[in-house]
């Protein structure tokens, strides 16, 4: 008789039991249907699968598994129900000992009892796993990409029947495993049907084909959503694109790219992103500044930017950029009293079949924003809270910072964010404003109403009374000049009214104001004399000249009375007006000048 080691009865005590976990819930794959769709640079996964409850129980949830080599590489997977009603069904990841890859529980929509069948439909979508061979490649070559995978559904469950349909980029195919006779139609292969496979069967499917699509690849995004309470939320992308299919080997030549269609026929000219139906205010730059080759179009459900960089991407060649826009808050922010909700994408919709590597979101909450809860879709790395200021902020604007690594389409979803906010603080931003143009407006009064020099400067107060002093002594010159002028208007009349009483009346207020005007000079004359200041030789050459210029209006008043009694005859009183006319003009030119220099 053998003796069992205790090492190998070990061993063989847990392969039963894991033999009882995998088939205690005797669930069985009756029949799979598989399509690989290869025709991104994407793989993407579907399996059509019916179940069937071969055990004596009901089944609650059932099992997923991932093959070890693709786990790095899986971005999305999802499970539905055969009903619509069904919807998507939750997963939750899972253990099982000694079995390499990553496994889900699904929770069923309800019970499989025994004997039962269920049919349930699965997506997994895979990124870099389709890898370019050869690596480089010349501007007028085709790119061609190797897949490497399973020919058959990696489940811990045997399966009766089954079949693998892979859709690809092209009808042309270097070489492809031959498992089963496949079938190859123009770009589709047909795998199997296989029968009775056991659980966790592997067997690896390589096809080498062509693929011209756009490999491109987003290494990182920065994705900035700030919202405001007055009306707007601003989103801003800054995006790290970069062509990861076969690196261009060689020159690269414009002419050719622009003459032949199919030069550079892996490069990709542009592509097209999708915002929001509102967005508005769109820009899209980069270090240079503004790119003008994008194009803008609005449609009924969305608004399609075309991104066009500023050179064609080929593989290996990578561009960065900047997008931006804004939002009106009303289809975004909800509220109740104090309580509000922010109901955004955590990612756009950049290019099709897009890959994010690295994803980084920064939502900036209004200053005062409390109590701060995120609902999201999918599982996200939540970063510590940083504080954002901008134009008139106190203590700083929340900001939630998550990221997240591999992103594709299906992760276009919506994030809740919970906040709570006090509708009194936006009026903080209006006080502040008028606040701050009080303050500027009392201080200018206070400076310029008071003096703040410690010691006063004598020099500078004398300078301050002389130039008063002569101010005045300005105006009442020009005043007194304007007598002269009003005069020689009372003498036009006379000469025609011959009104010897009305001529006698303007002389008297002649001398009145005259001397009135002539006193004050002399008194701010005086104050001058006083202050020490040479301005008043120039006052006093002032009134000089203003006591000859009023012996000449006198004497044409003369003039014009005997031109009137007849003494003396018109051709001699016009001749002789002249001359003082001429006289006057030039006194008062000496006195003008005299004004000028003070």
């Amino acid at each position: 008789m053998i003796q069992k080691s205790p090492l190998l009865a070990a061993c063989l005590l847990l392969l039963a039991t894991l033999s009882s976990e995998v088939s205690a819930d005797g669930l069985v794959n009756e029949d799979v249907k598989r399509t690989v769709d290869l025709s991104t640079h994407l793989a993407k996964i579907t399996a059509e699968i019916v179940l069937s409850n071969q055990g004596h129980s009901a089944a609650q949830n059932f099992i997923l598994a991932v093959e070890a080599e693709l786990i790095p590489h899986l971005a999305y997977i999802g499970v539905k129900g055969d009903e619509e009603e069904d919807g998507t069904l939750e997963l939750q990841q899972t253990t099982i000992s000694g079995q390499s890859g990553q496994f889900y529980k699904v929770q069923l929509p309800s019970s499989l009892a025994a004997g039962a069948q269920l049919k349930v439909k699965v997506e997994m979508t895979f990124s870099h796993v389709l890898k370019p061979f050869p690596t480089h490649i010349t501007q007028a070559e085709r790119q061609l990409v190797v897949f490497h995978g399973n020919h058959y559904l990696y489940s811990p469950y045997p399966t009766r029947s089954q079949s693998t349909r892979v859709r690809l980029a092209s009808k042309t195919v270097e070489s492809y495993t031959k498992l089963g006779n496949p079938s190859k139609n123009e770009d589709v292969i047909e795998y199997g049907p296989f029968r009775d496979v056991a659980p966790f069967s592997e067997d690896t499917m390589k096809i080498h084909y062509e693929n011209n699509t756009p490999f491109l690849t987003i290494s990182s995004i920065t994705r900035t959503i700030e919202v405001s309470h007055w009306g707007n939320i601003a989103v801003e992308e800054t995006v790290d694109l970069r062509h990861t299919g076969a690196t261009l080997k060689g020159p690269f030549s414009r002419y050719d790219y622009q003459r032949q269609s199919d030069s550079g026929i892996s490069s990709v000219k542009s592509f097209k992103t999708i915002l929001p139906a509102s967005a508005q205010d769109v820009y899209y730059r980069d270090e240079i500044g503004n790119i003008s080759t994008s194009h803008l179009q609005v449609l009924d459900d969305s608004v399609e930017v075309e991104i066009r960089p500023r050179f064609p991407l080929f593989g290996g060649w990578k561009t960065h950029y900047i997008i931006g826009y804004n939002l009106p808050s009303y289809e975004y922010l909800y509220t109740l009293g104090d309580q509000y909700a922010l109901k955004m994408r955590l990612v756009d919709h950049v290019y099709d079949d897009q890959v994010i590597d690295f994803l980084t979101v920064k939502i900036i909450l209004p200053e005062g924003a409390r109590n701060i809860h995120v609902d999201t879709p999918y599982k996200i790395d939540r970063m510590p809270n940083q504080l954002h200021y901008t134009y008139l902020d106190t203590f700083g604007r929340p900001v939630l910072v998550a990221t997240k690594n591999n992103l594709v389409e299906h992760h276009i979803q919506d994030v809740v964010v919970h906040y709570n906010f006090n509708k009194i603080l936006m009026l903080q931003e209006p006080l502040l404003v008028v606040g701050a143009f009080y303050i500027l407006f009392f201080t200018v009064i206070i400076y310029v109403r008071l003096d703040f020099a410690i010691t006063k400067d004598p020099a500078a107060e004398v300078r301050m009374k002389v130039a008063s002093i002569t101010e005045q002594v300005l105006t009442l010159v020009n005043k007194r000049l304007g007598l002269y002028r009003h005069t020689d208007e009372v003498v036009n009349r006379y000469k025609q009214s011959r009104d010897t009483g009305a001529l006698n009346s303007g002389r008297k207020n002649l001398e009145a104001d005259h001397r009135t005007l002539t006193n004050e000079i002399s008194s701010l004359q005086a104050r001058l004399k006083a202050e020490g200041s040479d301005l008043a030789d120039k006052v006093a050459e002032v009134q000089k000249l203003d006591g000859q210029v009023k012996e000449l209006v006198y004497r044409s008043c003369q003039e014009a009375e005997r031109l009137v009694a007849g003494k003396v005859k018109k051709e001699a009183y016009i001749e002789g007006e002249k001359t003082l006319t001429g006289k006057r003009q030039e006194l008062v030119s000496r006195i003008d000048s005299l004004l000028d220099a003070l």
